[in-house]
């Protein structure tokens, strides 16, 4: 397995990202239903766009690969921009999607992995990037219903839709 160290995260980040992800592979029905129980009450506008919003935000590098966004100059730009907005939107439909699907996330994510690593070259630890965010996005929004177990729920599943998003990176 390689690692490579860039700007955005350690070797030693990239290398306990990958540990995890290959100790978490399997959610219980527990886990399953306290993922469920909150999903099915997601906004997929609000939540995916707020998430890519903080995505671009907190994490400004990650901005090159939206160039054909238009206008991204801002915090006030990015959560108003329509292409962000909409790009959230379809990004947390298709983790909607790989939730129905838990028992071959990899083979679902299998296209979407290479089309991320062939043309658009995004660096794989944006993929878990992004679920951090969303997280803290779904904590905010479902604050008393969001509990530990829940976060570690979505933090297991997150791990695993991360690391099917990077499987042509390995």
């Amino acid at each position: 397995m390689k690692f490579r160290q860039s700007a955005q995260g350690s070797f030693y980040s990239q290398r306990f990202l990958q540990q995890t992800i290959f100790i978490m592979v399997h959610l219980s029905d527990c886990e399953i239903q306290a993922i469920n129980k909150i999903w099915c009450k997601v906004n997929a506008k609000e939540v995916g766009g707020e998430a890519l919003s903080r995505l671009l935000v907190v994490y400004p590098w990650t901005q090159r690969y939206f160039v054909t966004f238009g206008n991204l100059g801002s915090h006030d730009a990015i959560c108003h921009n329509a292409k962000v907005l909409a790009h959230g939107e379809k990004v947390v439909r298709s983790i909607g999607e790989a939730i129905n699907h838990l028992h071959d996330i990899k083979g679902f994510y299998a296209d979407l992995s290479k089309i991320h690593y062939e043309k658009l070259h995004v660096d794989p630890t944006n993929f878990g990037r992004f679920c951090y965010v969303l997280i803290i996005v779904l904590a905010r929004i479902f604050s008393e219903e969001f509990t530990p177990e829940t976060q570690a729920a979505f933090t297991k599943l997150f791990h695993i839709v991360a690391d099917a998003l990077g499987r042509c990176y390995h």
